[in-house]
């Protein structure tokens, strides 16, 4: 009864932290779209308080429960980023009842996103979160001394992950619409803050892995 009891909770756990991935993600696609003034005439995207969650949460779930789980995760985040820009796509072209017609230039603005911002957006996160997941490991391998060590591994992950997050869907959504030194100096803010964003949120990680951790689980197989 016991060992019953131990695997609700064990997957209750990772439920938990799943709905927590998945939020921060669909947050960082929809809400994120309002910009805010930021240094040297620079903006940026809301989306830098919340999306440092959805690299950080594939960081503790793969120093709990290791590699394989954390790549399920990005699975499960590409599956339904895609299942959700279909659902866009049918949206958009469904017929408009007299009663709603209302709001239908605010509904097309928000949720009418061209083909190529949502080519970017899912291939950003595709290649961005899987890199983070691999440099994780790379470095866990680095510098194999159990969780107190985590802020490094998981920081230096981030660091690269985010990057190329940043670069890919700045270029692909924006190459040939502005010039090259302004994707540069969109670039550069952008990923220097989320960067940033992530080494203030790293505590938040040492409460998930204690959360988490399980005797049964600390030493995860890859």
């Amino acid at each position: 009864m016991k060992e019953n009891n131990e695997k609700v909770e064990f997957s209750l756990k990772l439920v938990i932290v799943l709905t927590i991935y998945l939020a921060s993600l669909f947050a960082s696609n929809t809400i994120g779209s309002k910009l805010m003034p930021f240094i040297l005439g620079t903006q940026l995207s809301v989306a830098v308080f919340y999306f440092p969650f959805v690299f950080l949460t594939t960081d503790v779930v793969g120093e709990v429960y290791g590699k394989k789980t954390a790549r399920l995760f990005v699975m499960a985040g590409a599956l339904s980023i895609a299942l959700f820009l279909l659902y866009s796509a049918i949206s958009g072209i469904a017929p408009w009842g007299p009663r709603a017609i209302w709001m239908k230039a605010s509904y097309n603005q928000i949720f009418g996103l061209s083909a190529r911002i949502s080519i970017a957006s899912l291939l950003a996160y595709v290649i961005g979160e899987y890199q983070d997941v691999l440099a994780f490991f790379f470095f866990k391998q680095k510098t194999n001394i159990g969780s107190k060590f985590f802020w490094i591994r998981s920081n230096l992950s981030n660091i690269w992950s985010q990057f190329l997050d940043t670069v890919i869907f700045m270029f692909v959504a924006f190459y040939g619409v502005y010039p090259l030194k302004t994707l540069i100096m969109i670039i550069l803010p952008w990923w220097i803050y989320k960067v940033v964003m992530g080494f203030v949120y790293t505590p938040l990680s040492y409460i998930g892995i204690r959360l988490l951790r399980d005797k049964k689980y600390d030493s995860p197989t890859n």
